[in-house]
């Protein structure tokens, strides 16, 4: 019996169907235990959108191995599963409930959650579909979700284990604060960029005396928040100024005029204000003084009370008219124009703000010192490719930093 070929492959007509089928005869289906194990956790993708080309590329390799697994006759797990993703998620869920012209605070949180399960389980079905256009050979009936109650409770059992051994702590520190979704986040939340800003020098008059001398800041918002001002201990030009005072351009307060050596001379004009609640290396000077830690802002990135007038004004409304208040008095001495690296919220893209709160944090000192003592054994060595990579990996852990593990969610 004659046949005739098609002239080209429809991929819609042969393929329509055959993935079902291979799932609900359990092709992939993993649990032989006369067999040796082979498994694959799929990098769980995120539920705030759909897989993209970078997924698709990963998961083909992924099951080209588990498909080469099986035929070497391994009980192959292909696991799949997806990631609540947190801030993100809430950012996605957020900008839908403004475009529906409301937002959380006046749905409620209980509203909210519901709104967010439902996203999740909008894209979790998009997701498979997906993983199932690719042919990706996953077990569903195994299929994890990272707010399931097992994940919780390993979290949580986890979370009381590290405290226990003293590696989990509460404490007030800069953390980086996103003031649209109102929360902190890690490091690697934030993505850093160049960005126009500008140089604000101001003149600062010493109390009980004709002499002047100049301040330079970025941020002159946050000299609310300012509790000194800082000078080299061996610079010249303030030696004579170290234990006097100055009055503050933005709000009239007497600052002590302090030394310490992590002040660089030749940067700006070598005096330095400090704000301790609102920039981690003057966070560091007022520890190591003893000095107070005054938060000028509220959550949200507008002034509170210790701004006066300008309280309840979103920071940079606030940074406008100060200065402009301040030129007005005569002690604006110039401004310039400068491209600095400044750092955005990977989830909302606003600018972040170093901000003095209380939060909890792991302790990486001790789990990195590990991690580098493993490295320096010739035995049990992690071998990189390219080799250079090898110092980039040591050094970012031996400056590594507590990581802000709670968030505002």
């Amino acid at each position: 019996m004659e046949k005739n070929l098609e002239t080209k492959y429809d991929h819609l007509k042969v393929e329509s169907g055959k993935y079902d089928e291979w799932v609900k005869k359990g092709y992939f289906t993993a649990g032989d235990k006369s067999k040796d194990p082979f498994t694959i956790v799929i990098p769980p993708p995120n539920v705030t959108g759909i897989l993209h080309i970078g997924h698709a590329w990963d998961n083909t390799l992924q099951d080209i191995i588990s498909r080469y697994k099986r035929m070497q006759g391994y009980d192959m797990l292909y696991l799949p599963g997806m990631d609540h993703a947190g801030i993100a998620t809430q950012a996605r869920v957020d900008a839908r409930l403004k475009s529906e012209g409301t937002n959380r605070y006046e749905i409620g949180r209980e509203k909210f959650l519901e709104r967010a399960w439902e996203w999740k389980e909008e894209y979790a079905a998009t997701i498979r579909k997906q993983w199932a256009k690719l042919g990706n050979s996953l077990d569903y009936t195994r299929e994890r979700f990272t707010m399931d109650e097992g994940f919780n409770a390993a979290v949580r059992h986890v979370f009381v284990t590290l405290y226990n051994e003293g590696l989990i702590y509460r404490g007030w520190r800069i953390i980086n604060w996103d003031p649209v979704a109102r929360t902190a986040l890690s490091n690697i939340e934030v993505y850093h960029q160049s960005d126009p800003g500008k140089m604000y020098y101001f003149r600062y008059h010493v109390v009980d005396s004709e002499e002047t001398f100049v301040v330079a800041t970025t941020r002159p918002e946050t000299m609310f928040g300012d509790v000194c001002v800082v000078v080299h201990p061996e610079d010249p030009r303030f030696a004579h100024l170290i234990g006097k005072k100055a009055i503050n351009p933005a709000n009239g307060e007497a600052l002590e005029i302090i030394a310490d050596d992590y002040i660089d001379m030749e940067f700006g004009t070598g005096a330095m204000k400090c704000t301790p609640a609102h920039d981690p290396n003057d966070f560091q000077i007022a520890e190591r003084h003893g000095l107070p830690k005054p938060i000028c802002m509220n959550p949200d990135g507008t002034m509170n009370a210790l701004a006066g007038e300008y309280e309840g004004m979103d920071r940079y409304e606030c940074r406008d008219l100060v200065t402009a208040r301040i030129e007005s008095e005569g002690n604006l001495v110039k401004i310039e124009d400068i491209q600095h690296d400044v750092g955005h919220s990977e989830r909302t893209h606003c600018v972040v703000e170093p901000y003095l709160s209380q939060q909890w944090f792991v302790k990486m000192k001790p789990l990195a010192q590990d991690v580098l003592d493993h490295q320096n054994d010739p035995d049990q060595k992690i071998t990189f490719y390219p080799e250079r990579f090898e110092r980039t990996f040591s050094q970012w852990l031996e400056n590594i930093e507590d990581w802000c593990i709670s968030r505002q969610l």
